[in-house]
C-alpha cells in the first residue's frame, strides 16, 4: 500500500514551525482539528471576517484567532518564506494574493480564462465568476483522503497523474502558466509554504503580460487569469489626455 504523502518530504520547513490557516469555516475547522492534533508544537493562527467561527475554533482547540480577511492580512503581514499558508476560504487565495500585490506596483485585473483552457483539462467547469475548476474526480472525494502516489483512495484504481503537471502543460497563445503546488499536511487537508508560493509568483512580477495562475494538488484544481502593467490607470490617462 503506498504511503501517505504527508509521511513524505515536503518543502521546508517540514515538520512546519508556522500555520495560517485561512478561513474558519467548514474546512478551516477541519484544518484546525488535524493539524492542532498532528502538529501541536506549531505556532498558530486562524483568520477570518466571521467571529463566531472564530470563536467556535477557539472553543474547540484553544487555537489563536484573528478577525480579519485573508487577502489583506496576507498584503500587510507578508508572512514568513517557512509558515504555511492552509487556503480554507472559497477563493483562489494564491491567485488574489498575487492580483493584489501586482496591483500595488501597476495595473492588474482578472480576465477570463480562454475557453481553450477547458479542452486541456481533466472534468472542466466554470464557477459565475469565471474561476474554472478542474478536477481528475468524477466523485466526491473522502474527506480524509491521503492523495496516495499509485492508487486512487476512492475508486482503487491506477492515479491519472499528477494534475499540477497536467496544468503546467496547458498551452494557451499569449499566455504564460504558472503553477502553485499544493502539498498535504494532514488526510484533507493541503497547504504551502508562503516562500514556495512566492518563488512560483516571481516570474509574474519580472514580465508583464497575461497569465494563467493555478493552484493544484495531484487531484484537484483551480485556475483563473490575469493581465498586468506596470503603468497605472491614472498614468495611461496623463498620456492620452491632450
Amino acid at each position: 500500500m503506498t504511503s501517505h504523502s504527508f509521511d513524505k518530504p515536503l518543502p521546508d520547513p517540514y515538520p512546519p514551525r508556522t500555520i495560517r490557516i485561512l478561513g474558519a469555516g467548514r474546512f478551516g475547522f477541519i484544518a484546525a482539528e488535524r493539524l492542532s492534533r498532528r502538529h501541536p508544537e506549531a505556532d498558530f493562527l486562524v483568520i477570518d471576517t466571521r467571529r463566531d467561527r472564530l470563536d467556535e475554533i477557539e472553543r474547540a482547540f484553544g487555537l489563536p484567532v484573528l478577525e480579519e480577511d485573508s487577502i489583506p492580512y496576507l498584503r500587510e503581514t507578508a508572512p514568513d518564506d517557512d509558515t504555511w499558508l492552509i487556503p480554507a476560504v472559497p477563493v483562489h487565495v494564491a491567485f488574489r494574493w498575487l492580483l493584489d500585490l501586482l496591483g500595488g506596483i501597476g495595473r492588474a485585473r482578472p480576465i477570463e480564462v480562454p475557453r481553450s483552457t477547458d479542452a486541456q483539462l481533466p472534468n472542466a467547469t466554470r464557477a459565475p465568476d469565471g474561476t474554472l475548476y478542474t478536477s481528475f474526480a468524477t466523485f466526491l472525494c473522502p474527506d480524509a483522503c491521503n492523495e496516495p502516489d499509485d492508487i486512487c483512495t476512492h475508486t482503487g484504481k491506477a492515479r491519472e497523474g499528477n494534475l499540477f503537471e497536467r496544468i503546467g502543460r496547458v498551452e494557451v497563445p499569449g499566455m504564460k502558466v504558472i503553477v502553485v503546488r499544493s502539498w498535504q499536511l494532514a488526510p484533507g487537508v493541503g497547504g504551502y509554504p508562503a516562500g514556495t508560493v512566492r518563488d512560483r509568483l516571481r516570474e509574474a512580477f519580472e514580465r508583464e503580460g497575461r497569465y494563467l495562475v493555478a493552484t493544484s494538488c495531484r487531484c484537484h484544481g483551480v485556475v483563473n487569469a490575469l493581465e498586468w502593467s506596470r503603468r497605472r490607470m491614472d498614468e495611461q490617462r496623463e498620456e492620452a489626455a491632450p
